[in-house]
């Protein structure tokens, strides 16, 4: 009678493992749903290996404290299209992420949060996408 209800036990606990495993990323930390992680507030996402090779390299100059090709990287991002969560001024900072060809520095940028959030922008602040990492 007992051996009867072993495999649907074993079946159910499965069910309820493969569940807790589906909301975990592969680096054990909570996973952030459909919507990206919290602080970014249902903006779109990317993961960091899907950038472009510039931004990944500004992403390693960041990790790595610099320096930086551009003076005004590591500088203050004001928010000012109030594209990014509310925040106070001096949360957010910004990087250039190199175009190749441009003359300048490009459109381009790196914006990071005090909180550890990092924002990609391809067409100078006009749109974000969280990067997830």
């Amino acid at each position: 009678m007992l051996l009867r209800f072993v495999p649907r036990v074993l079946a159910g606990l499965l069910v309820a493992l493969a569940v807790l495993l589906t909301g975990c990323s592969p680096s054990g930390t909570t996973a952030s749903g459909p919507s990206g992680p919290s602080w970014a507030h249902g903006m779109a996402t990317v993961g960091a290996s899907r950038l472009p090779a510039e931004a990944r390299h500004t992403l390693d100059l960041i990790d790595r404290g610099g320096p930086f090709p551009y003076r005004q990287d590591g500088t203050v991002f004001g928010n000012f299209e109030k594209r990014l969560p509310k925040e106070p001024r001096g949360y957010y900072h910004e990087y250039t992420v190199r175009t190749p060809g441009a003359q300048n520095r490009g459109a381009k940028r790196i914006v990071t949060g005090r909180g550890g959030e990092i924002y990609y922008t391809d067409d100078h602040y006009n749109t974000f996408r969280a990067v997830l990492r």
